[in-house]
């Protein structure tokens, strides 16, 4: 009988430092750590870690990154590529961009010169030699509403 109280004694003395060192982790690496990076993205790169939140008129209409909220789907703005697998990707390839140009100015009376300067001012994505040059919808569209307020008058905000 001693023997079987020596192993249940033994076992419980195991078992606690598991689960102390289960709660120290949890602490440590699910709320410490997240707190701490939070807030050190808070002081060092404020706009990119609130989402990098765009603005009409001093409004909040969405997000650079992510457009999910906002309808751009009218003739009048510049659409999201066809083949993004989520629809949240704000980005085209400076090709697509370009090929919109002549719907956008049929539809808005805005010169298809005026639309490239826009277009070509917001091209984004190429680092040295590596990827591809691209343009943000969101931020394009938002220049638009925002440089000709009488033909985008109903997306005001």
């Amino acid at each position: 009988m001693g023997d079987s109280n020596t192993n249940q004694g033994s076992k419980s003395s195991h078992v606690r430092p598991i689960v102390v060192l289960a709660v120290v982790s949890l602490l440590l690496c699910g709320l410490l750590f997240p707190l701490v990076v939070t807030g050190v993205a808070q002081l060092v790169f404020p706009y990119q870690a609130n989402g990098e939140l765009a603005s009409l008129n001093g409004h909040t209409v969405g997000s650079v990154i992510a457009v999910n909220s906002t309808d751009y789907s009218q003739a009048a703005f510049f659409h999201l590529r066809n083949d993004s697998a989520s629809g949240f990707d704000p980005d085209v390839s400076l090709q697509d961009a370009q090929s919109q140009i002549p719907r956008i100015s049929g539809a808005t009376g805005i010169p298809a010169s005026t639309l490239q300067g826009i277009v070509n001012q917001n091209v984004e994505g190429v680092w040295w030699i590596f990827g591809s040059p691209y343009v943000n919808v969101q931020k394009v569209n938002l220049l638009l509403i925002g440089q000709f307020p009488s033909v985008y008058a109903n997306y005001a905000g």
